[in-house]
């Protein structure tokens, strides 16, 4: 009777197991986003969503990659403004006015030369001017490189956004998983209890048996409902915040799949860290930073030198009732047509402020340096701590499946003993026990395993080493 006590005991231990896990699993979500419980037979009448559907599903609608590819589109139009701008500087202006009417020539005119008469009469002029830079030294080239390597941050700033995204997909798809397979378990050691429980209960009837550990296994039995009820509500979390991570907006449910290893078999380390250097947003968004940097102390040089440009301009203006003076000498407002072209040279003589202007460039490109050399080194960090996890999970893993299979083996000699007769119905209690133990430590294994893929995957930026 003690060993079943203790049987009871430990199943009870897998179900606090389990909720832990579950709750590590499960994203955090706002409690007023979390979606009630519902029944299991009702999740099963859902439509179902594979986890590669999740994945496509969150990248698609997950607020946080919409927000990176808002800033990516504005990055995106700051380019074309740096392409186009430096070639639109042009002016153009108009207006109509009222103007005295005026008669004569330069040598004799019957008005006088005044601004306001009773005679007055439309007048209207339109003109435009502008340059077309030919030479800046270097101004609109290294402003396009900055624009560029902005656009540059943007895209890898997208990519860091879906890589967290699909962390968080995983571990929440994962768990809802393990959910399950821990609900089999428990159900499967309930099962084992309540056989016992119904013989102990006969022997009492009969006189046979210890009305106090009746009650023992009575409380104990309905603790386990109670850990079951637990792991019920962590599947629904699990299951609320991949609807949340995904979009779905109407039924949600995942396949009806036992959580299984991924294939991916860990490479040396070496690979990783190349594989970081080369995939991972955060030290590619460092490197375009540094880009735009050395763009913007280029552009701040370049500003000590003066900039060659082709100046158009072309004007018209006619009044109607103002003579039109053809003398090419004498000056005529009201009536003329004038275009031209010519070479034009601006230069701002602030070299001074300049100076400080370039410091403070310079400044800013060593700061961006030592972002660079503080992502590699944290990435480097970072991709060393996932992939000493993925080796423990693999050893643990490994080691957990070797112990389920003895624990199984074991467990059918039992009971083909029982058959036999020469053991006793007690003494599958003990064999039972460790097979479920060492079966959930094998299913959290699995999770550990593959949540440090995933992680790795995250770390690297390398997402393929998470594909089935």
């Amino acid at each position: 009777m003690r060993r079943r006590v203790r049987a009871l005991l430990l199943s009870l231990a897998l179900g606090a197991h389990a909720s832990v896990a579950l709750a590590q699993a499960a994203p955090e979500r706002p409690e007023d986003e979390r979606a009630p419980a519902d029944s299991l037979a009702a999740a099963h009448s859902r439509g179902t969503y594979t986890l590669t559907r999740c994945l496509r599903l969150a990248e698609q609608n997950y607020p946080k990659v919409h927000e990176a590819k808002a800033r990516l589109r504005h990055k995106r139009a700051q380019l074309w403004q740096a392409h186009t701008a430096p070639y639109s500087e042009f002016t153009l202006t108009g207006g109509i006015g009222v103007a005295p009417i005026v008669q004569g020539t330069n040598v004799y005119s019957p008005n006088t030369d005044v601004a306001l008469t009773s005679s007055m009469a439309l007048a209207w002029q339109v003109g435009v001017e502008g340059a077309v830079p030919l030479w800046t030294f270097g101004k609109i080239s290294n402003l396009w490189d900055a624009a560029d390597a902005q656009v540059s941050v943007g895209e890898h700033e997208v990519k860091k956004e879906k890589n967290d995204l699909r962390l968080n997909v995983r571990k929440a798809f994962y768990g809802a998983q393990l959910a399950r397979d821990s609900l089999n378990l428990i159900r499967e050691a309930s099962s084992r209890i309540d056989k016992y429980l119904g013989r102990l209960e006969e022997r009492v009837e009969d006189g046979e048996g210890d009305d106090v550990e009746l009650l023992k296994l009575r409380m104990y039995r309905a603790e386990l409902d109670a850990r079951e009820s637990e792991a019920r509500r962590q599947e629904t979390i699990a299951l609320a915040g991949l609807r949340f991570l995904t979009g779905v907006k109407g039924p949600f449910d995942i396949p009806d799949e036992p959580l299984r290893r991924l294939p991916h078999s860990l490479a040396p380390l070496t690979q990783y860290l190349s594989a970081a250097r080369l995939f991972r947003p955060e030290i590619n968004m460092a490197r375009a930073g540094v880009v735009a940097r050395r763009a913007q102390v280029r552009l701040e040089r370049a500003r000590y030198f003066p900039d060659l440009a082709l100046g158009l301009s072309a004007k018209w203006a006619r009044a109607p009732e103002v003579e039109d003076q053809l003398n090419p000498y004498v000056r005529d407002d009201g009536n003329f047509l004038r275009y031209g072209a010519a070479l034009v040279l601006r230069w701002k003589l602030d070299f001074l402020p300049q100076s400080a202007r370039i410091a403070q460039a310079q400044a800013q490109l060593e700061e961006m340096r030592a972002t660079e050399r503080f992502a590699l080194g944290g990435v480097g960090m970072e991709v060393e701590q996932a992939f000493a996890e993925a080796q423990d999970a693999t050893r643990r893993l490994d080691a957990y499946t070797r112990a389920t299979g003895y624990a199984r083996q074991w467990l059918i000699k039992v009971q083909q003993g029982i058959d036999v007769g020469t053991y006793e119905d007690e003494d599958i209690v003990e064999p039972a026990k460790e097979y479920a133990l060492k079966r959930f430590s094998q299913m959290s294994a699995t999770f550990d395993y593959n949540m440090a893929v995933a992680k790795l995957g995250l770390v690297t930026g390398w997402d393929a080493v998470t594909e089935r």
